[in-house]
């Protein structure tokens, strides 16, 4: 197993190809320097493009369900069982976000604009 990277470990660069669907391959070195999983963070910083390790975890989601389900009077056995559907719908609608956000990054789909969603019917 790969050790975390160390404030040293970011001198290091590489040039990377960008494919036709705007995708790049991350160095193996990088990927294992910081032990990166299927997902990372991307961001736009100061006009740089930021890659880092995804540190969000399912804790995150699990504290705002049981927040919403003690609140609704659950508790006990019942609480388990409705903590786990709610958890299972988060993670199927979060899997349904993230196929949409593939398919609009490949060009099959396009994204959808602000004023389609948010567009008043006036």
């Amino acid at each position: 197993m790969s050790t975390p990277a160390t404030e040293g470990d970011y001198m290091d660069s590489r040039v990377i190809r960008v494919s036709r669907k705007r995708q790049i391959t991350i160095p193996l070195k990088f990927y294992e320097a910081l032990s990166l999983g299927d997902q990372v963070e991307c961001s736009l910083e100061g006009g740089e493009i930021v890659i880092r390790p995804l540190r969000r975890t399912d804790d995150e989601f699990s504290v705002e369900i049981l927040k919403d389900l003690v609140s609704k009077g659950f508790s006990g056995d019942e609480l388990v069982r409705e903590f786990e559907a709610e958890q299972y719908r988060v993670k199927k609608a979060v899997d349904r976000l993230r196929e949409e956000a593939d398919r609009i990054a490949d060009g099959v789909q396009p994204a959808s604009r602000f004023d389609d969603i948010f567009d008043s019917e006036d």
